[in-house]
């Protein structure tokens, strides 16, 4: 039985759930193409009608696709000398990336002008399942069981995907895909080593793989990812441990199985943020030497895909994982200033640790009749959480407990589209809704009061996919999102309402010439009752209507066979349209952003450049442009990023292939930071300096 290297994504994709516009053509396009190989190992079986619209994570995919997506393939997240993850998605149209740790753990990526911290405002999916702790009750990625080696392709969607990807998806969804299973036995070796020029601190990062055919009807793959050393400053020894194990197992050529068991595991310490005056003295020090950060995960993940004929597609998607992460954080309550202050010495230690139980199950069916190809689904998600904070008093070693909360939820939901071919199928039209049903129990154990939050939403969609021509396709894009109420917000004092948004986008993409692909895609988010935390009141509120609305151009060029150019471009206008900062810009929304790469290949050599700029933005919500003497507040300057790389391969004998590369990242050494985030939101986080990269990588 004979697969592509991307038939294990074909079935756990993070969009295959969805029946968009052109699926079929371009699963049809795909198994075309899969049919003209000459290498009968990589023909995909029974690619007919499949829920999974988008077909592979790759740049082809995206041309066809009705709304804004970004697809960022193995070569350039492995081979153009990004820091960690969080860095090699910077580059990203409309996407802000906020760098906590240096070393990838914790990361805080922001879409169009909405809050980056802790990722929120993302549906953030492993090979097509949730990796939010609380796919409902919290959102905020607060673990990330994800490491760059371990990654084919990210899959970023902006826009257009609400229907079939809930809740939580506002900013969009990205699917970080997994390698796949390969077609034959073969083994991976790499082993990468950054040295932080400021410090001289050395973070190694040390990845195997082992796959291929167990038998004719089951694949195997093994991944193990050790990464250990420190970040670029001071107080920031971390320690990351990633296993999986994928299997496929064929039980004929209707019926297949899939699995996929993960154990994620860090340690870190967290260097936090800095008083204005401690950052200009030396940004690479700490001055929060309590902070730290414990997390462990173990996920599983099962499908069965049944075909009962070409145009009918059943498969039943299964998830379950139990996950525990605790932050450990100074505090002063001496009532001299605010409790995370950097430049106050803490009087309390406090830990939070948050146990999460979490199940989901979805079925779902794909029909293709006529000119019309439809999608129907359902998932029910079960959270059991626990919610706790412990204080120990420095002075006299004394403990107690702040919080003991615990909180079940259950969600359900059912979506269904139908995506309309006319016009010789050059013409898509995919009306969709989803329904949304949420109930959260909270309990607090220490004074024993019960409350409960219920969200209950109608949420549809439609989408327009039109191929004017053989060069020139439009598209056009409007949904609803919902963001149900966070555990942390529904209890404090006052109430707080669940999000809800508008999304819409109208886009072009245009073969300029065979070698220049332009795409323009406008876009606006109608937000309804987002919330923020008020740092003067210690309250989570509805700030109420906020506009975000804007442009995104890129340009890809390949002038000859050696040479790839890239330029990208965003403008992004964000406004409070109520409450006490209406008029004002929202936080840590840059207006401009701009983007380049050139990468040269010649014969074995490979060399990039990469150049990112971020124009100035505001901290808070109250646009306070005079830092504050505590660095709480204030404006955020600009910045400009410079990455360069070169590599070349090395064939040492049979199958055998070496790579060997060297990349300097902030290779001008800016000097930027933004503010205080999670358990030190007070002060200036600095961001990576100059940093050297040495990696090497052998395949066989």
């Amino acid at each position: 039985m004979s697969k592509s290297k991307y038939s294990g994504v074909f079935n756990r994709h993070p969009l295959s759930v969805a029946l968009f516009p052109l699926s079929l053509m371009a699963i049809h396009a795909t198994s075309a193409a899969a049919q003209e190989q000459t290498d009968a190992s990589t023909l995909l079986p029974g690619l007919h009608v499949t829920a999974d619209w988008l077909g592979p994570p790759t740049e082809d995919s995206e041309k066809t696709y009705t709304g804004s997506r970004s697809v960022i393939e193995e070569e350039d997240l492995q081979s153009r000398g990004a820091l960690n993850l969080e860095d090699a998605l910077r580059p990203v149209p409309g996407l802000q990336v906020l760098d906590e740790t240096g070393t990838g753990v914790l990361p805080n990526i922001g879409v169009r002008g909405l809050n980056p911290l802790r990722s929120e405002r993302l549906q953030m999916l492993v090979d097509g399942y949730p990796i939010a702790i609380g796919p409902y009750s919290n959102v905020g990625v607060s673990l990330f069981p994800v490491t760059l080696p371990s990654l084919e392709a990210v899959d970023i969607v902006r826009g257009g995907a609400s229907v079939h990807y809930g809740p939580n998806n506002v900013g969009g969804v990205v699917n970080f895909v997994t390698r796949p299973i390969p077609t034959e036995l073969s083994q991976t070796l790499r082993e990468r080593i950054t040295v932080a020029e400021d410090t001289g601190n050395v973070f190694t990062d040390t990845y195997y793989r082992a796959g291929g055919q167990a038998t004719d009807r089951l694949d195997l793959q093994f991944q193990a990812n050790l990464q250990r050393g420190d970040g670029f400053r001071d107080h920031s020894d971390t320690e990351v441990d990633n296993l999986i194990l994928d299997a496929r197992y064929y039980l004929s050529e209707r019926h297949e199985l899939a699995s996929q068991l993960q154990y994620y595991r860090v340690d870190a310490e967290l260097p936090g943020a800095l008083t204005p005056e401690a950052y200009e003295q030396d940004r690479t020090q700490s001055q929060r030497p309590h902070d730290s950060y414990e997390a462990d995960m173990a996920r599983a993940a099962f499908s069965w895909t049944y075909t009962p004929s070409d145009n009918v597609e059943f498969q039943w998607r299964n998830f379950v994982h139990d996950a525990d992460r605790t932050f450990f954080f100074g505090q002063n309550l001496s009532g001299n200033g605010h409790w995370a202050d950097p430049g106050l010495d803490s009087t309390h230690v406090a830990d939070s640790p948050r146990l999460f139980t979490v199940y989901g199950t979805e079925p779902r069916l794909a029909i293709s009749h006529g000119r019309h190809n439809i999608t129907l689904g359902a998932r029910f998600v079960s959270e059991d959480v626990e919610f706790d904070v412990n204080r120990l008093e420095l002075a006299t070693d004394a403990r107690s407990v702040a919080r003991d909360w615990h909180l079940d939820t259950r969600a359900m939901a059912f979506y269904a589209s139908d995506t309309i071919a006319f016009l010789d199928d050059r013409l898509k039209v995919t009306p969709g809704i989803r329904y949304e049903d949420v109930t959260m129990d909270f309990r607090d154990n220490l004074n024993g009061t019960n409350e409960e939050n219920n969200a209950d939403e109608l949420l549809p969609g439609l989408t327009v996919g039109y191929q004017a021509s053989d060069d020139l396709f439009v598209f056009a894009n409007s949904q609803r999102s919902l963001v149900p109420v966070q555990i942390a917000q529904a209890t404090r004092e006052g109430d707080v309402a669940n999000e809800t948004a508008w999304n819409y986008e109208l886009g072009t993409r245009l073969q300029v010439t065979p070698t220049l692909l332009s795409s323009a895609t406008l876009f606006r988010i109608d937000y309804e009752d987002q919330i923020q935390f008020n740092q003067s009141t210690s309250r989570f509120e509805n700030l109420g209507e906020t506009r975000h609305q804007g442009i995104e151009l890129s340009n890809r060029w390949n002038p000859g066979p050696q040479w790839e150019l890239g330029l990208g471009y965003t403008f992004l206008d964000t406004e409070q349209l109520t409450g006490a900062n209406e008029g004002n810009e929202l936080p840590n929304a840059p207006t401009h952003k701009v983007s380049a790469d050139a990468i040269y290949r010649y014969q074995t050599w490979d060399a990039s450049l990469n150049w990112v700029y971020i124009s100035s933005s505001y901290s808070d919500a109250d646009n306070t442009e005079e830092e504050t003497s505590n660095g709480s507040a204030g404006e955020l300057p600009d910045y400009h990023l410079v990455t360069a790389r070169v590599g070349r391969d090395f064939s040492v004998g049979g199958s055998r292939m070496l790579n060997l590369g060297l990349a300097v990242n902030n290779l001008l050494d800016e000097d930027y930071y933004f503010r205080g985030v999670d358990v030190s939101p007070i002060g200036r986080v600095p961001q990576p300096g100059r940093s050297f990269i040495l990696e090497a990588q052998l395949d066989f």
